[in-house]
């Protein structure tokens, strides 16, 4: 039988914790009260460094989960919750059973499952043949193997030579391109783009996190499996280990009541994030709900190698659990401050803190900010899940210090400012970016509006303020809605729909030259929840880039004959470095006009 829970509630600092124990007797689990004085790691002190934190931070929030094994392998559960979950409560209605999106957090489930469907093929317990001419299904195995019909990528070579290993720690060669999927695109519509998409290296050069290549992932478990990926995960992992709450489906969680609200770094109130038909694309790269308990099961598996310390049942084999926390890449090869250099495996981070083993992955999307982390050797594993966007560096600090609260490691100042750079990757440098810029435009601004299109990112139409079409009129009325609650520096603009999942629409402001700086925000023009002022939202690293326009022509002739769309500044400069080429080829798309 599952571990009973005691749930304290305790005064002071400490509000809301939940305590759960394991002990051998006659063969049962039975609970067991663990006193503050045994060694707790959510004391008065990390509860009060917390709550100084989220106030800092605004973040509205924030769930913790700690788990530790003991030297006989048995495991003890801390949860606590700090902070809202709704705008309609009290400000302190968040439980250690609130319901999370985990996002990134949910790509070591995803490699996980593609594990145990090698373990099931060589051990004979596969339900589907391999394709023709596969003798053996592992990490070196290619993808263009497993799906001869449906792989295709721009560069020939990565599409014969890229492997599961190469694929799963973002060793394709490929940038993000997360403006290519929209809602309602399928795996295999994902599948067939990824022929158009540029790669920026080749494969096993250099890190580069791609979110494409996991749904991919979800794909090939669907095919080999005969059931949905979200199904296998569920029935070999959620299901064992009784993670409940835990689904895939965004209106299942809701049903509960227990989804909690959230909100943007600019503490306004958004809907979460992803429907469910967004949700089924996106399950492998990041499509888990789960709670901080729920988490912390998850945990505890990792931590025993593998092995459920509750029923001794074998939820990761070794192999698996082994292949996926080595690391294939280096993330950041300069250590800095107490960190180590920071390397990747597959679905997970690995670096070492004040000498310490780390083994961990953030998640992020608008109104989330995940971190799960487990210290193989230190036995103790963490989740925090907080409801605000943008709150990785905070997490990160909480973490430092939930670590060293554990093993008895003192307090340093520059501990809490030492985080991952990880999180500050693309920041793209843009000149005169949000101002007026420094060299006029070639052509007046009108010039510029009109259609354009690319092969794989669709076509869309920017609108000028004296576009008069019955499209621009409704763009340039949500646009005017949000900018009048706005104070941002005016400086000409192209304005378009962009209905993806990131965003609603596009923004281009003009920087130098032909250079406009790029957004891609989703707005609000009702605002949301209670607060119904009009506002816009746009992720600041993956939402943010610029465009080169091309003029041709000329003088009396010139014209806009399309743009280089960038939203990766470190993709663009090594195309740059490699070819040489000009503006059409270092971007992650060459939009042409098709209408002026």
């Amino acid at each position: 039988m599952r571990a009973s829970v005691i749930a304290l509630w305790l005064s002071g600092l400490v509000p809301r914790v939940v305590v759960l124990t394991t002990a051998q007797t006659s063969g049962e689990q039975a609970a067991f009260y663990v006193p503050h004085s045994s060694g707790r790691v959510i004391t008065p002190a990390v509860s009060a460094f917390i709550e100084d934190a989220l106030a800092t931070s605004t973040i509205p929030g924030l769930a913790l989960g700690v788990v530790r094994l003991d030297e006989s392998r048995q495991h003890m559960v801390e949860l606590e919750a700090w902070g809202r979950q709704t705008e309609e409560g009290d400000g302190d209605d968040l439980t250690p059973d609130a319901l999370f999106a985990i996002a990134s957090c949910s790509k070591s489930f995803l490699v996980t499952s593609l594990g145990l469907l090698m373990d099931d093929f060589a051990q004979g317990r596969n339900v589907t043949p391999l394709p023709s001419g596969i003798s053996r299904f592992d990490w070196d195995t290619k993808v263009r193997d497993l799906l001869p019909d449906e792989w295709g990528l721009h560069d020939e070579w990565t599409e014969v030579s890229l492997s599961l290993r190469d694929a799963f720690s973002h060793r394709s060669g490929l940038p993000r391109h997360d403006f290519s999927y929209k809602p309602g695109d399928t795996a295999t519509e994902v599948l067939w783009r990824l022929r158009h998409l540029l790669p920026a290296y080749e494969p096993r050069e250099q890190w580069m996190y791609n979110n494409q290549m996991y749904m991919v992932g979800a794909h090939i478990v669907s095919r080999l499996s005969n059931m949905s990926y979200q199904s296998f995960a569920s029935s070999r992992i959620f299901a064992p280990l009784h993670m409940n709450s835990t689904t895939f489906s965004p209106s299942e969680a809701a049903k509960t009541g227990r989804l909690t609200q959230t909100w943007t770094r600019g503490v306004r109130r958004v809907p979460f994030w992803f429907s469910d038909e967004v949700a089924d694309l996106f399950a492998g790269a990041g499509g888990i709900i789960s709670s901080a308990e729920d988490v912390t099961k998850w945990l505890a598996v990792l931590l025993n190698k593998g092995v459920d310390p509750l029923t001794t049942a074998t939820i990761i084999p070794a192999s698996v659990l082994e292949a996926m926390t080595t690391t294939r890449a280096v993330v950041s090869g300069i250590p800095e401050g107490p960190l180590s250099i920071i390397g990747y495996g597959m679905g997970w981070f690995r670096m070492a803190y004040k000498g310490h083993d780390v083994v961990w992955h953030f998640g992020a999307i608008p109104g989330f900010s995940l971190l799960v982390a487990f210290l193989p050797r230190g036995n103790l594993g963490v989740v925090l899940l907080a409801n605000m966007d943008e709150k990785q560096e905070n997490n990160m600090k909480i973490l430092y210090r939930v670590i060293d609260e554990a093993l008895g490691q003192p307090q340093n100042a520059e501990d809490e400012v030492s985080v991952p750079d990880i999180f500050r990757y693309n920041i793209p440098a843009v000149p005169g970016q949000g101002g007026i810029g420094s060299e006029p435009l070639p052509l007046t601004l009108d010039a510029y509006a009109g259609t354009y299109e690319d092969p794989l990112y669709g076509s869309t139409t920017f609108c000028s303020p004296l576009s008069t079409s019955e499209y621009c009129i409704r763009v340039l009325e949500d646009f005017a809605l949000v900018d009048s609650f706005s104070h941002s520096p005016s400086s000409p603009s192209l304005l378009a729909a962009w209905p993806q999942v990131w965003s609603s629409h596009v923004r281009l402001r003009h920087s130098t030259g032909t250079t406009f700086a790029l957004t891609f925000p989703r707005l609000f023009p009702q605002g949301y929840g209670k607060n119904t002022t009009p506002f816009e939202f746009y992720d600041s690293q993956i939402s943010v880039g610029r465009v080169e326009f091309v003029v041709e022509g000329k003088e009396d002739e010139r014209r806009v004959v399309g743009f280089s769309l960038i939203t990766d500044e470190q993709a663009a400069a090594a195309r740059v470095a490699r070819s040489q080429r000009g503006v059409r080829e270092v971007g992650d798309a060459w939009f042409t006009k098709t209408i002026s």
